[in-house]
């Protein structure tokens, strides 16, 4: 992706770490803030039990057990979301690891919307320009595709509306377009968002690894990319979004 920035991690941390600047002329010289915890462990999927309890996976493969915490802050909303934990020696059982949660914050987490045709989804879901950014954060992953993007805002009070719709496109069923609605609100600073797309309105690949196409427009123009996507064999829970409270962009 030309063009983009690689700032690994600073999206998350921007908050608590000019926090950490304000706090650090309160603390003695002896370094001992543990600035670890300012910066997010993983990426991760935070699926609601039965049990009134919750697991993280972690990746397609990898799940976590929180051991200090019993019931999801998210509710029943299965949402992607920021963590930074550490490992502990307890039973994970039956989850891989066993974890102490230190933080967790969630992303604004969406599913994908209808293709209106090229005249109402302009109407509705806007064509504003943004950058996706190649960050540790943009990948596909557990049946999602989550994305950092970059656009100019200037009215904070303001709710920029992002969406992913699939482009209908007759020859490849898995290439998807970034849609993002400024309503008017494109004057100002460069601003950083998070949101996290689940992608089961694809067909399902049936266990096999195809490449999803994305689409958006950016500030120089169209552009692409293409991840491995392959659909999750798991039932998604929940259905309402939640935003996360470390954009500096207001989203929904």
């Amino acid at each position: 992706m030309k063009g983009m920035f690689k700032l690994t991690r600073c999206l998350a941390a921007a908050v608590l770490l000019a926090s950490a600047a304000s706090l650090q002329s309160c603390l003695n010289d002896d370094d001992s803030y543990p600035y670890d915890l300012l910066f997010p462990s993983a990426l991760v999927t935070v699926k609601p039990t039965a049990a009134d309890a919750f697991y993280l996976q972690l990746d397609d493969e990898t799940t976590l057990k929180p051991v200090n915490v019993s019931a999801s802050p998210f509710g029943e909303k299965e949402v992607r979301a920021l963590v930074n934990y550490d490992v502990v020696n307890e039973p994970g059982s039956p989850y891989d690891q066993a974890v102490h949660i230190n933080w967790i914050d969630s992303l604004l987490t969406k599913p994908m919307m209808p293709n209106l045709g090229e005249t109402e989804n302009n109407a509705k879901y806007g064509s504003d320009p943004v950058e996706i950014l190649a960050d540790w954060v943009t990948l596909v992953e557990d049946g999602y595709l989550t994305l950092r993007f970059r656009t100019i805002y200037g009215n904070t009070a303001r709710k920029h509306f992002v969406n992913l719709i699939s482009t209908d496109n007759p020859d490849n069923p898995y290439e998807v377009e970034f849609r993002h609605n400024a309503y008017g609100d494109t004057y100002g600073e460069w601003g950083d968002g998070l949101v996290a797309f689940r992608l089961d309105g694809l067909p399902d690949t049936k266990g096999e690894t195809v490449k999803l196409t994305l689409k958006w427009k950016s500030f120089t123009g169209e552009k692409t990319a293409t991840f491995d996507y392959c659909t999750r064999q798991t039932t998604v829970t929940g259905g309402e979004s939640m935003a996360s409270v470390r954009n500096s962009l207001n989203l929904k």
